[in-house]
């Protein structure tokens, strides 16, 4: 493997329609170099590499040849979830470092053998929980860190995608693993867990009302218990009809705070306005919205993959690390199985037995 020379991360591109972004943030970058992509689908494989000048040396259809290369410190698993670990492992094991897409794996199992997989061989694994490295996420989560809005009492965030043109590539999503809590609803339960903590405590309901031939039901609410006495909930479903959305909301004693990732601003509401233009308003504090521009940047695979390659120049931590993955894993199959128990369930972060 190659030594991280003349300061750059040789990067291999495992999944090229997912890993599309990735390949990009490669080839923008000067601290990155891209070294190979790989795909299964021989059409999208050649199509990408005639837009970005890959030679043909360089494209494969079969992973394992690509992370056997030695000139690639890297690699970027951005293919079906339930390729995840096998691909990661095997990474690993060939020397190279990964940066593995949400959700981790679709199983507890599966992200434990991750987890030793990294400790075992020393290579670096991050998993890409996106939303982390939203413009307006990373704002609220600033504001609330510095007491914005108080005391935290509340969150919830949605995840509402129609999937019926969604299915993905080989049917990928309609797959019975594939919860959609766990596919699609990690990305919004991570962006609490990054906020308020671990639930301890989870609840659900579900049905199945829209996407009736699809084999899981399409439809979850999930009410969580996190640290603090906040209570949380989280929605998710793939079969409403209206545009993809992540909204979230944080309630906290001394205001509240709404971010919608397809929006450039967030909105924040408090108690009290600081500024002296509103010293004459009639109107009640609280009820005033002020409005914070942010870029809108749903997926921002640049700054997640500038990250992960800042890390690993200078081999530091990573925050988002197989620990982070298995425990919004984890708390995604506890609402599942609520949903299908009718009982409470208990999320696990303890990955090492």
């Amino acid at each position: 493997m190659s030594m991280l020379k003349n300061g750059k991360v040789s990067f291999g591109v495992i999944g090229c329609r997912l890993g599309r972004d990735h390949i990009q943030s490669a080839l923008l970058n000067p601290a990155m170099e891209l070294k190979a992509i790989c795909d299964v689908d021989t059409e999208r494989l050649g199509n990408l590499a005639k837009a970005y000048s890959i030679e043909p040396q360089n494209c494969f259809t079969d992973y394992k040849k690509l992370i056997e290369r030695d000139d690639i410190d890297a690699v970027v698993v951005a293919t079906p979830d339930t390729l995840h670990e096998e691909q990661a492992v095997a990474a690993m094991k060939e020397g190279k470092h990964v940066l593995c897409e949400k959700p981790m794996a679709l199983s507890l199992d599966e992200c434990k053998r991750m987890i030793q997989a990294s400790k075992d061989t020393g290579n670096k694994l991050m998993i890409g929980q996106v939303v982390r490295y939203n413009p307006g996420a990373v704002l609220v989560k600033k504001l609330i860190e510095n007491g914005e809005i108080g005391e935290l009492f509340y969150v919830e965030s949605e995840y509402a995608h129609d999937y019926v043109k969604a299915r993905g590539a080989g049917d990928w999503r309609v797959d019975p693993r594939r919860h959609p809590f766990i596919g699609g609803g990690c990305h919004a339960v991570d962006l609490l867990r990054w906020i308020a903590g671990n639930p301890s405590e989870v609840f659900a309901y579900s049905n199945h009302k829209v996407l009736k031939p699809w084999p899981v039901d399409d439809c979850i609410v999930s009410i969580m218990k996190f640290p603090n006495d906040v209570i949380g909930k989280v929605f998710v479903s793939i079969g409403c009809k209206r545009r993809y959305t992540m909204r979230s909301v944080f309630y906290g004693d001394k205001g509240t705070i709404i971010l919608d990732t397809l929006l450039p601003y967030i909105s924040i509401f408090r108690d009290s306005i600081p500024d002296p233009i509103y010293t004459n308003v009639s109107q009640a504090a609280q009820t005033i919205e002020v409005r914070l521009d942010v870029p809108v940047n749903s997926h921002n695979i640049q700054a997640e993959m500038e990250e992960f390659t800042d890390i690993l120049l200078n081999d530091t931590e990573v925050l988002t690390d197989g620990i982070q993955g298995a425990s919004t894993v984890s708390a995604c199959i506890a609402a599942v199985q609520s949903a299908h128990t009718g009982e409470k369930a208990f999320p696990v972060y303890d990955f090492s037995k």
